[in-house]
C-alpha cells in the first residue's frame, strides 16, 4: 500500500478551476486503480504554516547548540513544531500530486511557503563533501496546472517558473519522477476552453491508472 499526498494550492474548487477539475478527476481514477492506497489531501489554503521568520531561525539555532525543545520560546515552540509536523507528513508520503493554478509566471505564494517547510536538511536532502544530496529517492511526483495562455512551448515558454522551480526542488530532493499535466490556453481561446478542459480530464484519468 502506497501513501499519497494530494498537496493544492489553490483557492478554488473543481466546479471554477481547471486544475482543480483535472485534480480531482486524477484522484477519483486513481482511487479506482489503487483502491488500498492512502490518501491524504492537504489544502494549503486550509492549513497553518508558519513562514521562515526570526522565531524561527532563532529556534532552530538553539537546537543546533544542543538546547532542548522545551527552552524555546512559545513562539518558537509553536514555529518550529509546526514546520516539524509539515516536514514529517511530508517524507512519510510515497507520491506527491501538486495543483497550482499559473499566478505571475509562477504558483500562489502558499505553495513557496509550503516547499520551504519541507526542505530540511537531513530530512528531504543532506549536505555531503561533494555538495548536496537528495534522500526522497524512493518517491515520484505530478504536478497539475492550469494556464490561461501556452507556456509549455512556444516564444512564452521561457517565461513559465513554476513548474521548473517545482521541477528543481524534486530533483535538488532527489526524487526520481517528475511530471507535469498543463491544461492550458483556454484564456486565449476561450471558444476552445471547454475542448481544453475535457482535455485535461482526460489526460488526468489516464495518467492515474499508471501513477
Amino acid at each position: 500500500m502506497a501513501k499519497l499526498l494530494y498537496i493544492t494550492a489553490h483557492p478554488h474548487d473543481d466546479q471554477v478551476s481547471f486544475s482543480m477539475a483535472a485534480g480531482k478527476a486524477f484522484i477519483d481514477s486513481y482511487k479506482e486503480a489503487n483502491p488500498n492506497d492512502e490518501i491524504v489531501h492537504i489544502d494549503l489554503y486550509k492549513e497553518h504554516i508558519p513562514h521562515i521568520d526570526v522565531d524561527v531561525f532563532s529556534g532552530w539555532g538553539k537546537l543546533q547548540t544542543g538546547k532542548g525543545f522545551e527552552e524555546l520560546s512559545e513562539e518558537e515552540k509553536t514555529k518550529v513544531g509546526r514546520l516539524n509536523e509539515l516536514s514529517e507528513q511530508f517524507i512519510s508520503g510515497d507520491k506527491y500530486v501538486f495543483v497550482t493554478p499559473f499566478w505571475n509566471f509562477s504558483f500562489p505564494p502558499v505553495m513557496k511557503a509550503y516547499i520551504d517547510s519541507v526542505a530540511v536538511a537531513g530530512k528531504t536532502f543532506k549536505y555531503t563533501a561533494e555538495g548536496p544530496i537528495g534522500l526522497l529517492t524512493d518517491k515520484k511526483a505530478l504536478h497539475i496546472q492550469s494556464r490561461g495562455g501556452v507556456y509549455s512551448e512556444g516564444p512564452a515558454a521561457e517565461l513559465e517558473m513554476g513548474h521548473r522551480y517545482l521541477n528543481v526542488i524534486m530533483n535538488f530532493f532527489g526524487v526520481p519522477s517528475f511530471e507535469g499535466l498543463f491544461i492550458e490556453g483556454h484564456n486565449a481561446m476561450p471558444d476552445k476552453a471547454e475542448d481544453i478542459k475535457a482535455n485535461g480530464i482526460a489526460r488526468a484519468k489516464d495518467l492515474a491508472k499508471t501513477f
